[in-house]
């Protein structure tokens, strides 16, 4: 499984409104500038975002995104799967998206299959107990170079 840079870019959005959930709305540009991410496709991720209940926006003076749930209630997997699909390697080994690989002569006998689908199981496991809130808890348990703990602590301050 390879993440797109759109969803690295939609997890790492994220962290940062987790983190300023309390503080209210993110204007887009600010949280462009500070994540080093073009405005026009940070703009997209967000609207889905929005669209699918993660986020809420607010229009006007003091506006922007944040979050409209809690970071202990929103999964990576949630994340990953909307913007990059199911979690399986191969689609033959998809829970949510199953279909034969376009090759493969007998699916309930592929022994490929089933290595695929300890993958995807292991993958799942991971990511569905895994929130924002804990992606931030390692943020700040990891250590950082001189400096770096400070920019990452504040949003256009």
């Amino acid at each position: 499984m390879k993440l797109s840079q759109k969803t690295k870019y939609a997890l790492r959005a994220l962290q940062v409104l987790a983190r300023e959930r309390e503080r209210g709305p993110v204007q887009i540009a600010t949280l462009a500038e500070r994540e080093d991410m073009p405005r026009k496709f940070l703009e997209h991720i967000l609207l889905e975002l929005n669209n699918h209940g993660i986020l809420q926006s607010k229009r006007g003076k003091g506006g922007g995104y944040q979050l409209r749930k809690r970071p202990e209630d929103v999964r990576l997997s949630e994340v990953v799967r909307l913007f990059d699909g199911p979690l399986a390697p191969t689609p033959c080994a998809s829970e949510r998206a199953f279909r034969p690989c376009e090759d493969c002569k007998d699916v309930d006998t592929c022994a490929l299959r089933g290595v695929m689908r300890e993958v995807r199981d292991a993958t799942a496991r991971i990511l569905d107990n895994l929130t924002l809130a804990d992606l931030n808890q390692r943020a700040d348990a990891a250590v950082l170079p001189s400096g770096t703990a400070a920019r990452r602590a504040t949003v256009g301050r």
